[in-house]
């Protein structure tokens, strides 16, 4: 039973038959076929805006080409020192900008310090020796499993327009957050004042399918050839339209997105009632990071559960629910971390 990531799981039943149904047939490749212009127009649809949609495979292109058009190669993008362009894209980002440094960021349980981001955001602007602040990222969810409310947003957006700063979302679980603040896909990206989002499908359902969304038209204008050179301009791109169609279709997104958020739920719920186990992060979608006894988590893992507990602070543990997590899995792991409580007592 592994609850180590929401990439431990395989594809959802209806991407892989929309993968099998495009699979029919002959289409023009490059993303010049008739179910990809179709995707473009759903995500535009989606998020009621006249946005510019390119398909990708994997997060970390998303994340990186994106940021490759909104930073110089002498500038820096300001960051929470958690997100992944900081510390999971083994350089990706500055390889990708050619130079562009991530700074990070302070802030409690994942999100921005507004008063951090805004020292950060005018340190060395117009000094020729300094790298010149140019984007900020914000995570939605958080690696820490949190949500950026719409003000809270608004709030980092009214940052980077102060400072002339582009604002990017890393958006790997997006649908997660959506389903949690039960809002409009608008609300929490041009609306609030996100110029692009890296849309991620591969953690919530999709074999390998992320999207880069412009909702400043401007940007997007390089993003072609950078998308060409960084090798994911793929030939049968209709292979990755099918599955974001199938993800976005009939709100699949969205039911798997509910559907690990309330496991998660569930598991803390579970856990909150096992002695010697606290919550110093809020749970709000489908990551939990509780801190448990050392002897639990070397009992849990000895009971076949795996996770991740070597990154953050002593006895802290992560656990991820997935669009597919089985409630009976759930409820063995909090059982067993209730019976190792006991018999520690």
């Amino acid at each position: 039973m592994n609850f180590a990531s929401d990439n431990t799981t395989g594809a959802a039943s209806a991407v892989l038959d929309a993968i099998t149904a495009a699979n029919d047939g002959a289409r023009m490749p490059y993303g010049n076929d008739d179910l990809t212009q179709a995707v473009e127009r759903q995500v535009r649809e989606i998020f009621e805006t006249d946005a510019t949609v390119f398909l990708v495979a994997t997060g970390s292109a998303a994340n990186s080409l994106a940021l490759s058009v909104m930073t110089p190669p002498y500038g820096s993008v300001l960051c929470h020192w958690t997100s992944h362009v900081y510390e999971d894209e083994c350089g990706a980002p500055e390889f990708f900008t050619n130079g562009a440094r991530m700074v990070p960021v302070d802030g409690a349980q994942g999100k921005l310090d507004l008063a951090d981001l805004a020292a950060k955001a005018g340190h060395g602007a117009g000094d020729v020796h300094m790298l010149q602040p140019s984007a900020v990222s914000i995570t939605q969810i958080s690696e820490l499993g949190t949500v950026y409310a719409t003000d809270e947003i608004g709030a980092v957006a009214e940052v980077c327009r102060a400072r002339g700063l582009k604002l990017h979302m890393d958006g790997a679980r997006f649908a997660n957050a959506l389903a949690a603040l039960d809002c409009a896909p608008a609300d929490i990206t041009w609306k609030a004042g996100v110029d692009v989002l890296s849309l991620g499908a591969t953690k919530n359902g999709a074999l390998a399918a992320e999207a880069v969304v412009f909702f400043d038209s401007d940007l997007a204008a390089e993003f072609p050839f950078r998308r060409k050179r960084g090798g994911h301009l793929f030939s049968k791109m209709r292979l990755l339209a099918a599955q974001m169609q199938a993800y976005l279709t009939d709100d699949l997104w969205l039911a798997n997105a509910r559907h690990a958020n309330a496991l998660a739920a569930r598991m803390a719920a579970g856990l909150a009632e096992v002695p010697g186990v606290r919550f110093p992060i809020v749970n709000q979608c489908n990551m939990l990071f509780p801190v448990l006894p050392a002897a639990m988590i070397q009992g849990l893992h000895e009971a076949g559960f795996q996770f991740y507990d070597d990154r953050w602070e002593d006895g802290m543990v992560r656990l991820v629910c997935a669009f597919n997590t089985r409630e009976t899995d759930v409820d063995a792991f909090v059982a067993e971390a209730r019976r190792l409580a006991e018999t520690a007592a």
